[in-house]
C-alpha cells in the first residue's frame, strides 16, 4: 500500500479492520481449518524428514522473546498487517531444531494476538487463523531440512533459498486467501508484496544477530530498539490511516445528509437523484471506471441536484415552460450546486465539478461553461445521459412519462449533439432494455429514431 492509499485500498482497510471486531463468516471459518490443516501437515512432515535434537533453552527463549515483540509490530495494510516478523524468526531459526520452529512461531503469533484480543479490538474466535497466518515458516524450514543443513551451518545461496521459499509460501496462501475468501483481486494483491522487500531488508539486520546467537544469547536483544522505533512508526501509521477514514466517513455522511435535505426539500427531486445513482453505476461499470471515479460518480449522481435547493420552488415546480428569466434562474443550480459541494472539500470537490459539468452538451451547447466533447468529465457526461433518461421515463409536473421507445429514440437521435455517443451506445445497449422487461432488443432500440423534440432542452432537469 503507497503512502497515500488510493480509494480502493482505503476500501479494502477499513473492511480489515472491521472484520478483526466482528464474527468470522462461513468461509473464514473455513478457511481457518484448512490453514491449520496445511500447516500442521507441513510441521509433522519436518518433524518427520529432521526430528528435533537437543538446543540451548537460553537463546531460545531470548528468541521467542524478540519474535513475540516483532510479532507486536504491526504497519497497517489492505488486508491485514505487515509484521516485523524477521527480526525475530532469523534468530529463532537458528537457534531452535528445525522441527520445533513451526510450533514455536505458531505459539509467539498467539501470544502476540492476546493484546488485541482482551481490548476487544480482535474476537477470541479469529485465534482459529493462527495456524494458517504462520504458514509463512513452512518454506524456509522445509527447504532447509530437505538439505539436511541447520541454518548456522548454510551458506549464502541456501540461506537465499529458505528466504524465497519463505516468501513464496506466504504469498501462495495469502494470496488463495485474499481471492477466495475475501473476493479481492490479482492486482490488488501483487500492489501489497512490497512488504517482501522490507522482510527482506530486515533479514539481513536480523541475519548479522543470528550467527552469534549460541556464543553470545543477549545478542537478540539488540534488536529490540530498533523494534521501538519501528513500534512507534506502526502507531503513528496506525493513526494516520484511523484518521484518514473516519474523515472520508465524514465526506460521505455530509453527502447523504445534503441527499436526505435535496428529498426533503422535494420529494420527486429526491427519488430521481436516487434513481440516477442506479443507472449512472450501471453505465459506469461497463465503461470501465476506476473505484475512485465510481464513488465520485455515485455521490455527484445522488447530489447532480442540490444546487436546486436555492432555486424557489414555485420556478421548479411550475407547470409549463419556463419564462426566459426563469430559465436563466434555473440553470444556476449547476454552479450553485458545485459550490456547496467545494465548502465541504475532500474528494467532494471533485464531485462538485461533476455536478457543475452535468448540464454541458457533447456539441458544446450546454452549461455554464460551453465545454464540448471530452473536454466534459466522462462522470458529468453519464450522469447527464442517465439523468435526461430518468425524467423522460417519469412523470413531470409539465408532462407525463414517455413512453418506453419514445424515450430510447430521444437519447439515440440525440447522440453526438446533447449526448455521449458511446455513452447512450452503452446505456441504450446495457441499461435502457431493464427498463421495460417486454421491450424489444437494444440493437433493435438503436434503430428507432424518430425524429422529436429535445426533450431535455425544453425540460426543467
Amino acid at each position: 500500500m503507497s503512502i497515500d492509499p488510493s480509494f480502493e485500498e482505503q476500501e479494502l482497510l477499513a473492511d480489515t479492520f472491521a472484520r478483526a471486531g466482528s464474527r468470522m463468516a462461513a468461509k473464514e471459518v473455513a478457511d481457518a481449518v484448512l490453514g491449520s490443516a496445511v500447516f500442521a501437515a507441513a510441521a509433522a512432515a519436518v518433524w518427520l524428514i529432521q526430528p528435533p535434537q537437543a538446543f540451548a533453552t537460553a537463546p531460545a527463549l531470548v528468541c521467542m522473546v524478540v519474535l513475540v515483540l516483532a510479532m507486536l509490530v504491526r504497519f497497517d495494510t489492505p488486508f491485514g498487517g505487515a509484521r516485523a516478523t524477521q527480526l525475530g524468526f532469523v534468530p529463532l531459526l537458528f537457534a531452535l531444531p528445525l522441527a520445533i520452529v513451526p510450533i514455536a512461531v505458531a505459539l509467539a503469533l498467539g501470544i502476540s494476538t492476546l493484546p488485541a484480543v482482551r481490548a476487544g479490538e480482535l474476537r477470541p474466535a479469529r485465534l482459529l487463523q493462527v495456524p494458517g497466518n504462520s504458514c509463512f515458516v513452512v518454506g524456509p524450514v522445509l527447504v532447509l531440512a530437505l538439505a539436511h543443513v541447520q541454518p548456522r551451518d548454510a551458506g549464502p545461496a541456501l540461506l537465499l533459498a529458505a528466504l524465497a521459499a519463505q516468501f513464496l509460501a506466504d504469498f501462495v496462501v495469502s494470496s488463495a486467501r485474499l481471492v477466495i475468501v475475501r473476493g479481492a483481486s490479482i492486482s490488488s494483491v501483487f500492489r501489497d508484496t512490497w512488504a517482501y522487500a522490507i522482510d527482506a531488508a530486515l533479514s539481513g539486520i536480523a541475519l548479522v544477530v543470528a550467527e552469534d546467537i549460541h556464543t553470545t544469547p543477549m545478542a537478540a536483544l539488540a534488536l529490540v530498539p530498533l523494534l521501538g522505533l519501528l513500534a512507534v512508526f506502526a502507531h503513528e501509521r496506525h493513526q494516520r490511516m484511523q484518521s484518514m477514514l473516519e474523515l472520508s466517513s465524514a465526506y460521505r455522511g455530509t453527502a447523504l445528509v445534503l441527499g436526505d435535505v435535496i428529498e426533503a426539500d422535494d420529494g420527486y427531486t429526491g427519488e430521481h437523484c436516487k434513481s440516477v445513482v442506479s443507472l449512472a453505476l450501471e453505465v459506469a461499470e461497463h465503461l470501465g471506471l476506476s473505484p475512485e471515479r465510481q464513488r465520485n460518480l455515485e455521490f455527484a449522481a445522488l447530489l447532480h441536484d442540490v444546487g436546486k435547493i436555492a432555486i424557489p420552488k414555485e420556478i421548479i415546480n411550475k407547470p409549463g415552460k419556463l419564462d426566459p428569466h426563469e430559465w436563466t434562474i434555473i440553470k444556476t443550480h449547476t454552479v450553485e450546486g458545485q459550490k456547496m459541494l467545494e465548502r465541504v472539500g475532500g474528494f467532494m470537490r471533485q464531485v462538485g465539478l461533476i455536478v457543475r459539468s452535468h448540464h454541458e452538451r457533447w456539441d458544446g451547447g450546454g452549461y455554464p461553461d460551453g465545454l464540448a466533447g471530452e473536454d466534459i468529465p466522462l462522470e458529468a457526461r453519464i450522469i447527464t445521459c442517465c439523468d435526461t433518461w430518468n425524467a423522460m421515463r417519469t412523470d413531470r409536473p409539465y408532462r407525463k412519462a414517455l413512453s418506453h421507445d419514445v424515450a430510447v429514440a430521444e437519447l439515440v437521435s440525440n447522440a453526438g449533439g446533447q449526448f455521449d455517443p458511446h455513452v447512450v451506445e452503452t446505456f441504450v445497449r446495457l441499461v435502457a432494455p431493464a427498463d421495460q422487461p417486454d421491450a424489444p432488443q437494444a440493437n433493435a432500440a438503436v434503430a428507432v429514431r424518430a425524429p422529436a423534440p429535445l426533450i431535455a432542452g425544453s425540460a426543467k432537469v
